[in-house]
């Protein structure tokens, strides 16, 4: 059949964040890459991969192209959903034949109940749906397709072989122009060289729902020969980011990977744990490394105790203190209002971030999403109510789901902004922004375009709690 994969048109603003329909926008405007659509776009020849928010398409520009397709697959996750399914409605009123599924982790977890609540949508295909969808594409009987739930739910999972690249799809129909993330160099190019992760972390969505505790890799020489493809196809790209949920997990692998990198030359960032080794960290270097993204979450030690992130924290002092010393960039992420989050936990972490000092923050919302861990905790325990269970407002803004008896969702909201101030308003955070700035004109104009951007964000949350 022909295949149209969409990534639907949502809020202005609105974040692709983990390459999926993220939980809100950001405070500085991003894209990133539409990966879990164009890796099964790959398999199925013939069709097109439309990402409608990084590109300004809207749904009156996106629904003529649909007359021309017999099947759409849009990725949906849990606060995109009702949006994603009015997008199915109106291109099934635009091409009434059409045959419209959904993959992603919000339907992994809930498959009978999604299509309960939404009868545009055909099918759905859970966890990793990649053959999947194209055993679909392929017009195979419905019954016979492992992975995929339609009106009778089907069955099990496929066994995923190793994957052809999803470069040449990006290559294809993507303008990789239109992708920025703050912290990588522009352009990038973003890619999966393994999916799962070994971690426990209760709020860690897709582990819990699409990935797995197993992680299962491509070879070295498949992602090697990936990325040489890759930096002829594209040679105005800068940066190679590795978008596995933790790129480290298997550290011999990571570190024969990042050898033939160096031999490549090219830079590369990814996903790590806050407890890489020095003389890993040092390999990894010498192979290209530029930045790490890692989830520190919170300075509190019981805070990590609770959400099982199995790290200590003079481990990610260290670890961090190592990435300083190489001259490894490192993009930190924190959240608020974790389970155990107090007033003064809060203030702990904060003072934390300042003193280990990553070069770049990001601090979001503790969000409970269905199929997790933390989701079950908080129903359970009374720390989500109906009034907050959807993660976001009617503007695309994350609220605070979560409250304690000593912890009000106001006051865990306010806290991002209390965090932000408090760890860029430094005089040397302040001061290395601006050296930054002045040794690179494209630096500098990028850094003003973002603190645009970051007020005039933090001013509509402050419209959102008011």
């Amino acid at each position: 059949m022909r295949t149209l994969f969409m990534q639907a048109p949502s809020f202005d603003g609105f974040d692709g964040g983990a390459g999926s329909r993220y939980q809100a926008r950001r405070e500085i405007r991003s894209f990133w890459y539409p990966t879990w659509l164009a890796q099964p776009a790959a398999l199925v020849e013939g069709s097109r991969l439309i990402d409608a928010p990084p590109h300004h398409q809207s749904l009156a520009d996106i629904l003529p192209i649909a007359r021309g397709y017999d099947m759409a697959v849009l990725h949906t996750s849990t606060p995109s959903f009702a949006s994603d399914v009015k997008t199915i409605e109106a291109l099934k009123s635009e091409n009434p034949n059409l045959k419209a599924g959904l993959i992603g982790a919000k339907v992994a977890v809930d498959a009978e109940g999604s299509l309960k609540s939404a009868p545009a949508v055909d099918f759905v295909a859970r966890n990793e749906f990649d053959f999947t969808i194209k055993d679909v594409a392929d017009d195979i009987e419905w019954s016979k397709i492992p992975g995929l739930s339609w009106r009778n739910p089907s069955g099990v999972i496929v066994h995923n072989p190793e994957l052809p690249f999803v470069t040449p799809v990006y290559k294809r129909d993507l303008t990789i122009e239109n992708y920025f993330i703050g912290y990588l160099k522009h352009p990038y190019i973003s890619i999966y060289t393994g999916r799962g992760c070994k971690s426990r972390c209760t709020f860690c969505l897709w582990p819990q729902t699409v990935g797995g505790h197993r992680y299962r890799t491509r070879s070295v020489g498949h992602v090697i020969e990936e990325i040489a493809w890759a930096k002829k196809a594209f040679p105005q790209v800068k940066e190679f980011f590795f978008d596995d949920d933790t790129f480290t997990d298997d550290l011999p692998r990571a570190e024969a990977i990042a050898r033939e990198l160096g031999k490549l030359g090219v830079t590369w960032s990814c996903n790590a744990k806050a407890n890489v080794p020095y003389e890993s960290l040092k390999v990894l270097k010498e192979g290209g490394l530029r930045l790490l993204l890692v989830g520190y979450e919170s300075g509190n030690q019981q805070i990590l105790y609770n959400i099982k992130k199995g790290v200590r924290v003079e481990v990610a002092e260290r670890f961090t203190a190592d990435c300083h010393k190489l001259g490894i960039t490192i993009h930190g992420t924190f959240i608020v209002g974790l389970p155990g989050e107090t007033r003064e936990t809060i203030d702990e972490t904060v003072r934390w971030a300042a003193r280990i000092n990553p070069h770049t923050i990001q601090v979001s919302l503790a969000a409970p999403y269905p199929g997790t861990f933390l989701y079950d905790q908080a129903v359970e325990n009374g720390w989500l109510d109906a009034d907050n269970a959807e993660l976001v407002d009617d503007h695309g803004i994350q609220i605070a789901p979560l409250h304690y008896p000593h912890l009000s969702h106001a006051e865990i909201f306010g806290s991002v902004e209390t965090f932000y101030k408090r760890f860029y308003f430094r005089p040397g955070k302040i001061g290395s922004i601006v050296s930054e700035m002045v040794r690179s004109p494209e630096m500098m104009k990028r850094r003003l375009r973002e603190g645009v951007e970051f007020f005039a964000f933090l001013k509509e949350r402050r419209g959102a709690a008011a």
